[in-house]
């Protein structure tokens, strides 16, 4: 045996291999718990004051440095692990000993170094992380000098090559990355569901345009000024809402706003005589946005301005509808009903597995409660979608079938389709099976 002085000097290889799959599983245990653990929550737990929580932040937000040092760290480790190895198993048998560390390491570094660390590290990454984040630290600070330089080589490597590496994500893949957290949010109850709808309402208020929810003109009520104020009050007191449009000579010449709150106030500062209210003195400024507007830069411009209530207008001026406070939160948190207002349900599930839709029904309504993902943004209603789809106005009785979905036209008035029925792809899909 002319490589060892004698039995304490194998030992000692044995037990310096044994120390080097031990750092190669705490590298490898710290390369997946890094990459797995959850952002969220270990942001939380850095606001509420945990240090080590705070120094996973720290190392993740270098993962340029944290890569590059497990990944120097774990190959230097497995490679001298292995050298000893094959020294000793040499000396012990010739050079068969080659063959027989090769599969001796082998076996160990996958099972002791690799596949054991990181599946433990996997089932429990936040509480590996934040185990092992102290110790990381300094390592990555230690071999810095050598990661940078390998990163720089790399970096230049790739360059070559038209490929540009990114120091981390940009808004859209941030945006991305939370959507799929969101869909990632399930369960049983009910309450999840309406969490997870209100979530991705919250990141489309970027996304949609006030023309999609607005109420549209011809739902409108509005009010012409020029009438007497006691027809003008009786036709505040029997509509179901507080601001009404007032229009001069035709409805696109709107004039003012007039809040019920206001007309009552007046009236009481009279002494109840309606005939001397002066509707256009108490009438607030119109409002008008653009129909293209965001549904999140038109909150903000109610919030600053402190106002529920706009006009909506296209590119050559013509009113288009209204669009309020209320409007704007319901797509967010769904339909609000108060005690003054009539729930229309404009969708009747059939036993069939179809659906009776009324033709004004908005697209993102259904959506949001059958989670379907029909297109919207060429059309704001089911309607419009079956006429930008059909590119015609189709006839009572005519059947469409697009993004899986079955629609018939069941009722027509005039050039307005006002009732389909809507057969979902798998119920579709039945029905043409047989």
């Amino acid at each position: 045996m002319p490589f060892f002085s004698g039995e304490s000097e194998l030992l000692a290889i044995v037990i310096t291999i044994v120390v080097l799959l031990i750092i190669s599983a705490f590298f490898s245990m710290s390369e997946t718990a890094m990459t797995a653990a959850s952002r969220p929550r270990l942001h939380a737990l850095a606001r509420q004051g945990s240090r080590r929580a705070k120094i996973v932040n720290e190392i993740r937000a270098r993962s340029v440095d944290l890569i590059g040092t497990i990944l120097v760290s774990n190959n230097l480790v497995n490679i001298l692990a292995s050298a000893l190895a094959t020294s000793a198993l040499i000396a012990l048998f010739g050079e068969v000993g080659v063959a027989y560390a090769t599969a001796g390491m082998t076996v160990l570094v996958l099972v002791f170094g690799e596949i054991m660390p990181k599946t433990y590290a996997l089932n429990n990454p936040d509480r590996v992380a934040i185990v092992l984040a102290p110790a990381l630290r300094p390592v990555i600070w230690l071999l810095k000098p050598i990661t940078r330089t390998f990163t720089v080589v790399v970096r230049g490597t790739l360059r070559l090559v038209g490929v540009r590496v990114k120091a981390e994500l940009g808004s859209a893949e941030s945006e991305q990355e939370l959507r799929g957290a969101i869909e990632l949010h399930k369960g049983p109850e009910p309450e999840i569901r309406e969490e997870r709808e209100m979530l991705r309402s919250i990141l489309d208020l970027d996304d949609v345009e006030v023309g999609q929810i607005m109420i549209h003109r011809k739902n409108v009520v509005m009010l012409d000024i020029d009438q007497p104020a006691s027809e003008l009050e009786a036709q505040v007191l029997a509509s179901p809402y507080t601001r009404l449009p007032l229009y001069r000579d035709e409805p696109d010449n709107v004039v003012g706003v007039l809040h019920a709150k206001a007309l009552l106030r007046a009236l009481q500062s009279i002494g109840g005589d309606v005939s001397k209210v002066d509707i256009a003195a108490i009438a607030a400024k119109p409002w008008f946005i653009p129909d293209t507007s965001s549904l999140l830069g038109q909150l903000r411009a109610f919030r600053e301005r402190r106002e529920h209530f706009a006009l909506v207008v296209d590119e050559y001026g013509t009113l288009m509808g209204i669009v309020t406070l209320e409007d704007i939160l319901e797509e967010i948190v769904g339909d609000i009903f108060d005690e003054h207002q009539a729930a229309v349900v404009g969708v009747r599930a059939q036993p069939d597995g179809s659906y009776l839709i009324d033709g004004s029904v908005p697209i993102r309504d259904l959506n949001r409660e059958f989670e379907w993902g029909l297109p919207d943004a060429e059309a704001a209603t089911i309607a419009g979608l079956v006429l930008n789809e059909a590119r015609r106005i189709p006839d009572v009785g005519q059947e469409f079938t697009f993004h899986g979905f079955r629609f018939s036209v069941l009722r027509r008035q005039r050039q307005q389709i006002t009732l389909l029925r809507v057969t979902p792809p798998k119920r579709a899909a039945a029905e043409q099976a047989a």
